[in-house]
């Protein structure tokens, strides 16, 4: 247990425990029991995935930002002499080519909505829940080939940033702020959380956008977030926005309008038009990055997110 928690040595200096609760040391900081095992098992299970299926891919899906100079080196017979460094040459009266690594170090940035409605599912296992798996997954592939990450959650305001940086210690740091970090705000502004994003980040780096995309009139700031960065947009799923099960007479709430409604499930013309009306919003999207040309990831919580992320990163490898 104080393995996993020695690895935040950033914010944790010491802990106590009182009532199955560890209290830690630092600023504002209180972390239960049960988020602690959860932390463990998801690193635990991160970096298997990342060890057995994802580290090769990430690094082949997300290329470096281009060519850099390494060294010199003594001209050999079939060298392309475009590459033949002349100030060198000319110093020792032998020809010398020049050497270019691929810039591999990036900035990997998880742009995590933490509005309201990620609460969507059971008690133990909701859209958040799936959200934060995934997010460590990609974190543990980043640092496994030596990027950088950071993290911003937000809902309708920025609510948390940590700055991007290397190393399993921050990795965890961050799976612990997404597990703990509660939204002050009560509803979603993708754009707000993408002008930040833009104006912080200076150098290209890779954005994974994680939301239900519940939001509106946030099309232009994806457009110049993409422009500028490597833009993912990775659109969490629950099964009940896509069809509502029959459960009879159903008080429903919109965890970020406040709003109350009441409907019979039961009733098959209402199931239908919901079911249509929902599946034409999540059509609508999907259609629109496609027509954008912009990375999409689409995971349903009720389904494995390993296959949905295999294959965009096979897509991504095609490319090249």
């Amino acid at each position: 247990m104080f393995g996993t928690i020695n690895e935040m040595s950033e914010l944790v200096f010491y802990a106590f425990k009182h009532n199955n609760f560890y209290y830690w040391i630092t600023p504002i900081t209180m972390i239960s029991k049960e988020i602690l095992k959860k932390i463990r098992k998801l690193e635990i299970q991160s970096k298997g995935l990342v060890n057995n299926l994802f580290g090769g891919e990430y690094q082949s899906a997300f290329k470096g930002k281009g060519m850099a100079f390494s060294e010199v080196r003594s001209y050999s017979y079939g060298d392309d002499i475009r590459q033949i460094d002349w100030n060198v040459t000319a110093r020792t009266g032998e020809p010398f080519i020049k050497i270019f690594e691929e810039e591999r170090e990036q900035t990997l940035m998880l742009c995590v909505d933490i509005s309201n409605s990620g609460n969507l599912g059971n008690r133990t296992y909701n859209k958040s829940e799936f959200t934060i798996e995934i997010c460590a997954v990609l974190a543990f592939s980043a640092i496994q080939n030596d990027d950088k990450v950071g993290l911003i959650l937000f809902s309708d305001v920025v609510e948390k940033v940590v700055p991007p940086k290397k190393g399993k210690k921050h990795v965890l740091r961050i799976i612990r702020e997404l597990y703990t970090t509660k939204a002050t705000g009560n509803g979603t502004s993708i754009s707000i959380a993408l002008n930040y994003v833009n104006r912080i980040l200076n150098r290209k780096s890779i954005i994974v956008l994680a939301s239900d995309f519940q939001d509106s009139e946030y099309e232009i700031s994806l457009k110049i977030t993409n422009q500028k960065h490597d833009l993912v947009n990775l659109s969490i799923r629950h099964p009940f926005e896509e069809q509502l099960p029959n459960l009879g007479i159903l008080p429903l709430y919109n965890a970020e309008t406040a709003e109350h409604v009441v409907v019979n499930s039961s009733n098959k013309k209402l199931r239908a038009h919901l079911q249509a009306k929902l599946k034409a919003k999540h059509d609508a999207f999907d259609m629109r990055m496609v027509k954008l040309q912009m990375d999409t990831i689409v995971v349903h919580t009720n389904k494995s997110y390993v296959q949905p992320l295999m294959s965009f990163f096979q897509r991504r490898m095609s490319r090249y």
